[in-house]
């Protein structure tokens, strides 16, 4: 590391002063950068959990100022279920499944279950991998980037024999971690659904991935309340397919219950915000470092003979 020479003023007797080395700039830009590149995916998917949990606090007190009010959507919702035919399908080479169930009902699916203008239906919770994400209407890219997606054409959220519904979401996007650990969960684990202020709790009863080559049909099993979980995989590739399938669990759970309505616990006090600082101060005291004027070598005494 390049220090400063300069001995300026130092034949009259004045002190050498700090001044700034250019040579040192170079090498701190490069450090700043790649402070900067590394500590990007985590501060922008902690952001985005922030946003997110905004929206989900706010979800009880749109839910308690809807119209039609809560009682009257849960009970279309549950009318919209009862005229489902079929489920849904993964077909090899998708990003997201295919509903495949259709109403013949007059009830409009994007006006069911809708706390507010961006089609926001309820919240999903997935304690062992720190998830709390909101649910909204539909599977398109525009849900998708806000949170979890809803699945059309399979059962809305709200429970009952003869019913599975479909929550998809991205994995492995650099700005936000949505459904990045899915893979993680493990048969026996278990998450809830919290809608119009209703909670249902479910376990996970088994979990695969589908091959590209593989279709699977995600209908309803006679007599069984289930909710599948969606995402892509391996990352950065999407050629397959994660499963994650729970069974509902009657009575929900009291501990779940308690938990309805308040706020999200994630994302966590971002205490990444130390490293960086840190970082952002190491790269500066090098600066400073560098430009310390060298001190005079003190001349070695003649041998005396």
């Amino acid at each position: 590391m390049a220090r400063s020479t300069t001995r300026q003023g130092a034949a009259h007797g004045a002190r050498p002063r700090w001044r700034l080395n250019r040579l040192s700039l170079l090498p701190a830009l490069l450090a700043l950068l790649g402070i900067l590149a590394l500590s990007y995916p985590t501060v922008a998917a902690w952001l985005t959990q922030y946003n997110q949990s905004k929206v989900v606090t706010a979800y009880e007190q749109q839910v308690a100022h809807t119209d039609p009010d809560a009682r009257t959507q849960l009970s279309e919702a549950r009318q919209y279920n009862e005229a489902l035919s079929v489920g849904a399908l993964l077909e090899a080479n998708t990003n997201v499944p295919t509903g495949q169930g259709s109403s013949g009902s007059v009830l409009d699916y994007r006006k069911i279950l809708t706390a507010n203008a961006d089609g926001l239906m309820g919240r999903v919770r997935i304690p062992v991998i720190d998830v709390d994400l909101p649910i909204y209407h539909g599977t398109d890219e525009r849900s998708l980037l806000k949170g979890v997606g809803h699945l059309e054409g399979t059962s809305l959220p709200v429970g009952g024999a003869d019913r599975r519904t479909v929550l998809t979401a991205h994995r492995g996007l650099a700005d936000a971690r949505m459904f990045t650990d899915l893979d993680k969960v493990k048969i026996g684990d278990s998450f809830t659904v919290e809608v119009f202020g209703e909670v249902l709790t479910y376990r996970v009863r088994d979990a695969k991935v589908v091959q590209p080559e593989e279709t699977e049909s995600l209908r309803v099993e006679p007599g069984k309340d289930l909710a599948t979980l969606v995402t892509c995989t391996p990352l950065g590739i999407n050629s397959h397919r994660i499963l994650l399938t729970g069974e509902r669990v009657v009575p929900t759970p009291a501990a779940d219950v308690a938990k309805a309505g308040s706020p999200p616990e994630v994302p966590g006090f971002p205490w990444w915000i130390f490293w960086i600082l840190g970082a952002l101060v190491l790269v500066g005291v090098y600066v400073w470092w560098s430009g310390l004027p060298v001190k005079p070598r003190k001349a070695k005494a003649a041998p005396q003979e």
